[in-house]
């Protein structure tokens, strides 16, 4: 693949990435507006290395670490979530798209108790909240390092009216029937 090529395709994956992070962020308003949750996109780390153009608050800058995964915040019932964004226009995800700092990040979380997943995208056809755990141990539990959509089912979410119900399913502490 030439130069141009790649700067094209990377340019598409991208935009492709921003895209769903936007649908997620709608996601988040909505569970937000219905009292579930409270979550945030992560800022991405960034260092200014000089000023482009003042009058107009822009400026050079580039990113100083790798990111943390997409998502923090809360649901309702305290419990904290940490969750990442993923596309693909393949009909697999695979396991070396977690960067080191966002494994790390996972299972510091995940030691303390948080519901720690990825929301994943297959082609903005199919969707799916895979806890990290499964993701992490993919290749013990599938045999591979990628999961597909059959390695997925069980994890299935929905784009219902205009909606990403990542949160759909959930269960919350407390909603356990008492008798």
């Amino acid at each position: 693949m030439d130069s141009y090529s790649r700067s094209l395709r990377g340019k598409q994956s991208r935009s492709d990435g921003e895209y769903f992070e936007a649908m997620i962020e709608d996601a988040c308003r909505f569970y937000e507006n219905k009292g579930i949750c409270a979550i945030d996109k992560t800022p991405e780390p960034m260092r200014i290395l000089k000023p482009y153009d003042r009058k107009k608050g822009q400026f050079i800058a580039c990113f100083a670490k790798q990111a943390q995964p997409d998502f923090k915040g809360a649901l309702q019932d305290a419990t904290m979530v940490l969750f990442d964004a993923k596309h693909t226009d393949a009909g697999q995800i695979r396991r070396s798209v977690v960067t080191e700092e966002q494994e790390e990040c996972f299972e510091r979380y995940t030691k303390m108790g948080a519901f720690c997943f990825l929301v994943i995208s297959l082609g903005f056809k199919d969707f799916y909240r895979v806890p990290w755990v499964i993701f992490r141990d993919m290749k013990k539990l599938f045999d591979h390092k990628y999961m597909d959509r059959r390695d997925m089912f069980r994890y299935q979410i929905t784009f219902k009216n205009g909606i990403l119900r990542f949160l759909d399913g959930v269960e919350l502490r407390g909603d356990e029937d008492e008798d």
